[in-house]
């Protein structure tokens, strides 16, 4: 019989592998040297213990799914269990044992990881479902809102699936919020629709009564309505921009015909009124001698005079009768300050007046001087003081009034 720490061949060639349960028959051996049996099984042995080694690179060194790693250790424990092996069978056992273990932390580890994405996922998809939501019940920005729908469902579909009722509630609110917001807006542009053509029916009305006007040679009674039909305009909002070019062109057109006219005229009448200009130049020149005014009553006559040979040399272009009619207000808004500086200094109620002041601060001097002296005999030092001041004061306000008196004489 051939001995082995792990095995032996019994003298009938029977091949035995020890176990911590006893020995175990593997084998038969006939054809050769006991030695030679045992060398054949311990190479199974470490066959099987290379496939464990293997598992445990796998196990450790890879991202092997644990359900994966445990079916594959259960195959192996199978197979050393009724392996036709010799060698430490109990060592592959313990081995495998170690692989279970390690195996059953990492499909805690997942299992956690997986929870944990989960939650992400289920807070991803909230904040995608509430930003939909309001998207659906406050944008009004269309064309963004729609884009961002979209990119929103994409975002969806990026995310990790969660627990099946949470997924398919939080997909129901968001398919929801998809369709009330394709109905909001279809809805505006209904109402949109019916607004534009409001718009265009205005603004056709407004574009046939400036149509209508076009010809007229009422110059400033059409100028008027053209404004106001502008205002119209305005006011009446945008239609669609193919409506609203088409009839802008023609209101414009419209518009630009009775301008045009009226600038022809108005430039042929204003070359013959170029005549006057020059007259109402010359008469302009004149009238600025007047000033400055030292003789109000001579000043009003040589400018009333002036005013009936201005009105008597007929209008003038539109483009000097600013200037000079400006200029002669500024003549006559001279000469009349001149006469309300003359009426002020002969007024006799405004004289009267002046005189009164006067009097009455002399009178008022003539009694604080008198209390002074009174003051200044008894040794009264306050009273002095007060008195000289308040003197003093009304000094001032005589001269003051003095001066204004002066200016009725």
């Amino acid at each position: 019989m051939s001995t082995d720490p792990w095995g032996r061949v019994d003298d009938d060639g029977t091949v035995y592998v020890r176990t911590a349960e006893g020995e175990r028959a593997v084998g038969s051996w006939q054809a050769g040297e006991p030695e030679e049996a045992l060398a054949y099984f311990h190479r199974k042995y470490d066959e099987l213990a290379g496939q464990v080694q293997l598992l445990e690179q796998r196990v450790r060194g890879t991202d092997l799914a644990p359900a994966q790693a445990e079916s594959s250790i259960a195959k192996l424990r199978e197979a050393v269990a009724d392996a036709h092996a010799v060698g430490d069978l109990g060592a592959l056992v313990a081995r495998l044992d170690g692989l279970t273990e390690l195996v059953g932390r990492r499909r805690e580890e997942v299992k956690a990881a997986r929870e944990r994405a989960r939650a992400e996922a289920r807070t991803v998809k909230e904040r995608i479902v509430a930003e939909a939501e309001r998207i659906a019940d406050e944008t009004t920005h269309w064309k963004s809102g729609g884009e961002r729908l979209r990119q929103l469902i994409e975002e969806w579909k990026a995310a990790d699936r969660i627990d099946r009722v949470t997924e398919a509630q939080l997909w129901k609110r968001l398919s929801a919020s998809r369709t009330a917001f394709a109905k909001r807006r279809k809805a505006y542009f209904a109402g949109l629709d019916e607004q534009r053509e409001g718009v265009r029916a205005t603004k056709e009305r407004i574009v046939a009564e400036a149509e209508a006007i076009a010809g007229s040679t009422d110059w400033g009674a059409t100028a008027a309505a053209y404004r106001d039909l502008m205002q119209q305009w305005k006011s009446a909002g945008r239609g669609s921009r193919e409506v609203e070019d088409e009839l802008w062109g023609r209101f414009k057109a419209a518009q630009d015909q009775f301008f045009q006219a009226r600038s022809a005229v108005f430039a042929e009448r204003d070359a013959s009124l170029a005549a006057n200009a020059e007259v109402k130049e010359q008469l302009l020149a004149e009238a600025e001698k007047i000033l400055p005014v030292t003789d109000v009553r001579a000043a009003r006559a040589a400018l009333r005079g002036l005013l009936e040979r201005w009105e008597a040399a007929g209008p003038v272009p539109r483009d000097q009768r600013d200037r000079l009619e400006g200029g002669l207000r500024k003549i006559d808004d001279a000469v009349r300050k001149a006469e309300d500086a003359e009426w002020k200094r002969s007024n006799p109620e405004a004289r009267a007046r002046a005189q009164s002041t006067v009097d009455q601060l002399r009178t008022s001097i003539e009694q604080l001087e008198k209390q002074l002296a009174k003051a200044q005999a008894a040794g009264r030092a306050k009273d002095v003081k007060e008195t000289e001041e308040a003197i003093t004061a009304r000094r001032s306000w005589l001269a003051e009034a003095e001066r204004t008196l002066a200016e009725f004489s």
